[in-house]
């Protein structure tokens, strides 16, 4: 069976269709464009025009499950909506094949660690009610050193010290080592040091073995390195890390309706 998952991130829309376990297809989509060409309101909850998306012929719609930032705004019929934590834990299983891991996804405007033992959740922490441990606080410091993602992504050595723990504050803090004349490398590694230090206590309660790095942020290079010199441990990055979250959902969604409990 064809299942179709949708992760309505804070960032992007991610969408994957899932068929026995084999990825079909993946989509991304930036959140607001998405939501202005495809999204309408209908009592107040958002719909979505799937003839205008064209992902299916209108009388073959797949299973669909949803999770993300929007997931309980969302009006869609048949739609069965997950948990963030659900749907990203079922996305590292089918990516990796892991039944035993630790998950730390870092999306746009939270972070989520998870450790699953023999398949099953056993437990898990979230910090989303500040987005200094997320990829919205690396966009915003980019903007700020005037350098892409991409480029800020490839520096972790010799850090510019960064303390402030609130993402406001560090944009004035990093301005102030703007003037005192550290070089560009310096500073890009001392965001992405700030980024690992602001998540690590997040990681210390659970056992790295191994450790999956999943959402947008697992991209990056210099997240990659400093979570390896300070974990001793070789992260784990699933092929298609960002789109993890919809993968689960479309492989929930394949296995067809859950039984009643």
């Amino acid at each position: 069976m064809t299942g179709l998952g949708i992760d309505l991130g804070s960032r992007q829309v991610k969408l994957a269709a899932v068929a026995n376990r084999q990825i079909l297809w993946l989509r991304e989509f930036d959140t607001i464009p998405f939501y202005k060409k495809y999204g309408s309101l209908q009592d107040g909850r958002l719909a979505l025009d799937f003839t205008a998306l064209e992902l299916f012929p209108p009388d073959q719609a797949p299973p669909i499950v949803v999770t993300g930032y929007g997931r309980n705004t969302l009006a869609l019929a048949h739609a069965r909506v997950i948990p963030e934590i659900q749907a990203h834990v079922a996305g590292v299983r089918m990516q990796t094949g892991l039944e035993t891991f630790t998950m730390l996804d870092l999306g746009g405007q939270d972070a989520k660690v998870a450790r699953v033992e023999e398949g099953i959740l056993v437990d898990f922490v979230m910090n989303d009610k500040c987005a200094a441990s997320s990829g919205r606080y690396l966009e915003n410091m980019a903007k700020v050193l005037d350098v892409s993602l991409e480029e800020m992504a490839g520096f972790y050595r010799d850090p510019v010290p960064l303390d402030a723990t609130c993402g406001i504050f560090g944009e004035s803090e990093l301005i102030g080592r703007i003037l005192e004349g550290h070089p560009l490398e310096r500073l890009c590694a001392g965001v992405n040091a700030t980024l690992l230090k602001r998540v690590a206590p997040m990681l210390r309660r659970f056992p790295l073995d191994p450790l999956v790095l999943t959402g947008g942020v697992a991209r990056s290079p210099a997240l990659y390195q400093l979570l390896r010199q300070a974990t001793g441990s070789e992260p784990l990055v699933p092929e298609h890390p960002q789109h993890n979250g919809a993968l689960g959902c479309a492989t929930v969604a394949s296995q067809g309706p859950q039984p009643l409990r």
